[in-house]
């Protein structure tokens, strides 16, 4: 096939969306581990210290301060602390789920 500006697209793009489906069973294992804890850790958290009602107003700031901690601080590809990132991000992105889903638990 020629290399034309829509076969490059095109490649990218498949890449992009089914690029997940290249990698080893070892990281889709770690990745979904990883989702499923930072959801089961952030449930337990939000309903033990949130729904007690004593810290809320300290708890959501700390929240959002280390979400956008973990987002700003991400290393470049190449380096040994990426995989760690990549580990923490995917638990953020559980913890974020489970706050939405607890969000449209409570009707609010």
């Amino acid at each position: 096939m020629q290399n034309t500006r829509f076969s490059i697209i095109n490649d990218k793009l498949s890449e992009i969306i089914f690029g997940f489906l290249k990698s080893s069973w070892r990281s889709k294992s770690i990745n979904l581990i990883s989702v499923l804890l930072g959801y089961f850790l952030f449930a337990n958290f939000i309903t033990k210290f949130i729904s007690e009602g004593k810290n809320e107003l300290l708890m959501v700031p700390i929240i959002i301060l280390t979400m956008e901690i973990i987002i700003r601080l991400r290393p470049s590809y190449r380096s040994n602390l990426f995989n760690l990132w990549s580990i923490i991000d995917k638990i953020r992105i559980g913890s974020t789920y489970a706050l939405i889903l607890e969000a449209f638990k409570l009707g609010s």
